[in-house]
């Protein structure tokens, strides 16, 4: 979302319904009280897909390959009467149909200098990238023949670049049989040309989702001290980025000084990044120590900061901290967006506030922000702890209504007041509603109302 207007950035919240409202005042529980609502299990109708129409401008689709093999005597033969007639077709088009009849990447160099012999043909650089790409995404584990299509390239006065360089590494990533990553970093070392950061941090970034921590900086190294390319802002912050979703925060905390050692300011977004993997671990203390220091070190924080520091302090049912954040938030010229206000919501169940969280429904769809899957998710499981099951079904009757889904928690949780509240026939609609709406497998679906219904059972007997 985005700021608010500078007229209204001085305005208070209203926060009168974040406030615990007073045991006179809130209402009885529900459980004890008859069903008023009639279940819906159907979807709304949504309009037939149209067809989609025959693909007639592929001409892999309408025109057969003329290499029925990967044979490359039979194709030099097919290429020679090919290329006899008076129409005849592209040397380009004849290299990617013998590409695609399986040859592999040594005969596909061979056929193309073959075609250049032919003095209507001079290969150009597309001629060069899609060898490159054929080479790449050979199941072999070998880079000879990439640095041979390199080879090429020079001779015929097309020398590899950057782009180059980097189809060919990210053609490597994604090999159809399984990324060939140690080979993308091989290639990058041997190649004659450098990585661009594009390219750099591309691979950095596959190689941190895959590898441990210690072998990317191991890479890194190779390159700093091999070819004198260095990381940037974005490397450090894919590193942090991926060190955080494993909770090594010791090491983000390293990698925020080695940001800083190397002449790098951190931005909100890495800031953030470090904040997330605290509130992972519900370290509280940790969030705010981060946000802090963001704020030491004169980096503004964004939406996303807030939303974070709210998440966190929710989760851990810290609202009056909570609310300090929303203030500070709104005061700062940011407007709450779904996600803040789900967070607080949650905040709020967890704190046994249900209908004061539903209540902030109201005020959000007011502000013209519209609830999420999660928001009623959220609100209907707590209102099923809370013992507050009309007010449940009504909200779950909007999310049918919505042709939204219902997450494992919040279906289990529902199931289960249904059917302590003697509604069990109720609670069978909802598991047809979650198996209709692919909202659950049905055996985990009927596992929740089985030990539901058990339960019930037990208590009568």
């Amino acid at each position: 979302m985005g700021k608010l207007p500078p007229s209204m950035r001085s305005a208070k919240l209203p926060l009168s319904l974040l406030k615990s409202t007073s045991s006179g005042s809130s209402p009885s529980p529900s459980s004890t009280s008859t069903p008023h609502f009639h279940f819906r299990t159907q979807k709304p109708k949504s309009k037939p897909k149209p067809k989609p129409k025959p693909n007639t401008s592929n001409p892999n689709l309408s025109t057969p390959n003329p290499f029925s093999s990967p044979c490359l005597s039979s194709a030099i033969s097919t290429s020679t009467s090919l290329l006899s007639l008076p129409s005849p077709p592209s040397p380009n088009s004849l290299l990617q149909s013998f590409c695609l009849a399986g040859a592999t990447s040594p005969d596909a160099i061979s056929f193309l200098t073959h075609l250049s012999t032919s003095s209507s043909f001079t290969p150009d650089k597309s001629t060069f990238h899609n060898l490159l790409a054929h080479s790449c995404l050979s199941p072999s584990q070998d880079i000879s023949p990439i640095l041979k299509v390199f080879d090429l390239m020079s001779k015929f006065n097309h020398p590899p670049d950057a782009a180059s360089l980097d189809l060919s590494v990210r053609a490597l990533c994604s090999s159809p049989n399984s990324p060939r990553l140690d080979d993308a970093c091989s290639l990058i070392l041997k190649s004659p040309v450098k990585p661009d950061e594009f390219t750099y941090n591309f691979l950095i970034r596959r190689l941190a989702k895959d590898r441990p921590v210690s072998s990317v900086n191991h890479f890194i190294e190779q390159l700093r001290s091999k070819l004198s390319v260095h990381p940037n802002l974005i490397t450090y912050t894919i590193l942090i980025d991926a060190v955080c979703r494993t909770a090594n925060l010791r090491e983000a905390t390293r990698l925020l000084t080695v940001l800083s050692d190397n002449g790098f300011k951190p931005d909100a977004y890495v800031y953030n990044t470090i904040m997330k993997g605290h509130c992972m671990l519900d370290d509280c203390a940790g969030v705010m120590d981060v946000y802090n220091k963001m704020k030491d070190e004169g980096v503004e924080p964004d939406l996303v900061t807030y939303n974070t520091l709210l998440f966190g302090l929710s989760k851990a049912g810290m609202m009056p901290q909570a609310k300090r954040i929303l203030k500070a938030m709104t005061e700062s010229g940011h407007f709450p967006n779904v996600v803040t206000y789900t967070s607080l919501m949650n905040g709020m169940c967890r704190r046994g506030e249900a209908m004061e969280a539903r209540a902030l429904l109201t005020v959000m769809e007011e502000r013209g922000c519209t609830p999420n899957e999660c928001t009623y998710n959220t609100l209907v499981m707590g209102l099923c702890k809370a013992q507050y099951l009309d007010e449940a079904i009504e909200l779950y009757q909007l999310m049918v209504s919505k042709g939204m889904k219902m997450d494992g928690p919040t279906y289990a949780s529902l199931v289960r007041t249904l059917c302590r509240a003697g509604r069990i026939s109720d609670a069978y609609q909802v598991f047809d509603f979650v198996i209709e709406s692919k909202s659950l497998p049905e055996v985990s679906a009927y596992t929740d109302l089985e030990n539901s219904i058990k339960w019930v059972q037990k208590r009568k007997a």
